[in-house]
């Protein structure tokens, strides 16, 4: 297996990790912490020509492209840990089983407030990263190929069709979504973590798990870090510029390609589209990977805006919430489901998009800065001190001298 040289902490990592966070962040808020299917008559009236440019906008450039970001950033982590580990002569696998372990039990904390958690998703891929640390890097791109063509999906699709996990029903407006609607909108915080912890657990798992859903992108992703920590990208991001110019190139040329073939499919599948039909399948598949492109594309972008003088202050703004991520995810989440839930202020479906996009803006500069002031008197993050104590069974130094 190919080494890189033993890294400081690299800036850049947690620049773009606070950039894809705050990516999240703006869908999370402009979704309404809603995390599924919207209601009939949802927001009616309420948006006009500029709300619809702002989500055209997030739904193009930022929906589903910031997730991947963020999944590769996980994969990378892991990548760096293991090295890390390797270069003082220690196995980080077990370790790195239990921190997984950890997340699960932070993810769940956190998917009582809000179904769309990830971290739990996360905590259940992560130890299948495991083996592929000791494999070739073809072996990790045949993984990732794997992923991203969507064997996974087309095997699953073949077996059960269109059919939802757990008995749940396969259409998204069904009663059983109506009443968990309901549940968040009107219902108590303790109402809310029970529908979270009975059918928003179904419901996520399901999505996960069915042909539509993110599962096997989402470890291609982590394949993705892993590939790119292999290579010793964002240890010597400078010296790979050129590089990095024509991988967005190559991702340009993806993007066009995957587009005209969801255009075409989508064109020739059977009206309306339900995801019933086999073209479906493939039609969604090309346009996820209109998704990786664009992605690529920003991931590329970032690293080359990066090396600019004039760019550098601006991206490194984001680096403090990125150091903190895992503690600004999930509080920002707590945060945002207080606005909009029945517990809390009861936004939901009250506010235009332009007033939502506002609102994320607000909340990602504050949290910027809320890290910043932290980090000047803490080592970590609160969840990610609890995290790496845990981690280590042993309490890790938290204020700084």
């Amino acid at each position: 297996m190919e080494k890189v040289s033993p890294p400081s902490r690299i800036v850049l990592i947690d620049a773009l990790r606070g950039f894809a966070l705050a990516g999240v962040a703006l869908v999370h808020v402009t979704e309404q912490y809603l995390a599924g299917p919207q209601p009939p008559g949802f927001m009616e009236g309420l948006n006009s020509l500029p709300d619809e440019i702002l989500m055209g906008f997030i739904s193009f450039f930022i929906q589903g492209k910031f997730f991947a970001l963020f999944s590769i950033l996980f994969g990378l982590s892991f990548s760096i840990q293991m090295d890390g580990a390797e270069r003082k002569g220690e196995d980080f696998s077990w370790r790195f089983l239990w921190r997984a372990i950890l997340l699960l039990v932070i993810g769940y904390v956190h998917h009582l407030f809000y179904r769309g958690d990830i971290l739990t998703i996360y905590a259940v891929l992560a130890p299948l990263l495991i083996p592929f640390h000791r494999l070739s890097k073809a072996w990790v791109l045949g993984a990732m190929a794997i992923c991203f063509l969507s064997l996974p999906r087309f095997i699953t699709y073949f077996l059960m069709g269109n059919e939802a996990f757990f008995g749940l029903p396969s259409d998204f407006q069904n009663p059983l979504e109506t009443a968990y609607y309901e549940t968040i909108k009107e219902g108590s915080l303790l109402q809310v973590f029970a529908a979270n912890a009975d059918y928003g657990m179904k419901a996520k798992m399901s999505f996960q798990l069915m042909p539509m859903g993110r599962l096997y992108y989402t470890f291609g992703y982590f394949l993705v870090g892993l590939w790119l920590g292999r290579i010793g990208l964002f240890q010597d991001a400078g010296s790979k510029l050129k590089t990095v110019k024509r991988a967005m190139l190559w991702c340009l040329g993806l993007f066009v390609v995957a587009a005209a073939l969801t255009g075409l499919t989508f064109s020739q599948a059977p009206q309306p589209i339900d995801f019933n039909h086999i073209l479906h399948v493939v039609g969604v598949n090309f346009f996820d990977w209109t998704n990786i492109a664009l992605t690529g594309i920003i991931l590329g972008g970032f690293i080359l805006l990066y090396h600019k003088d004039w760019w550098l202050p601006k991206l490194a703004f984001f680096a403090p919430y990125g150091r903190m991520a895992l503690t600004n995810y999930v509080f920002q989440s707590i945060i945002g489901t207080f606005l909009f839930f029945g517990w809390g202020l009861g936004w939901i479906g009250e506010l235009r998009y332009l007033y939502l996009g506002l609102i994320a803006i607000i909340l990602i500069a504050l949290q910027v800065h809320f890290s910043k002031y932290w980090l000047r008197h803490y080592k970590y993050g609160p969840l990610e001190w609890l995290w790496r104590s845990a981690t280590y069974w042993k309490w890790q130094p938290f204020r700084k001298e």
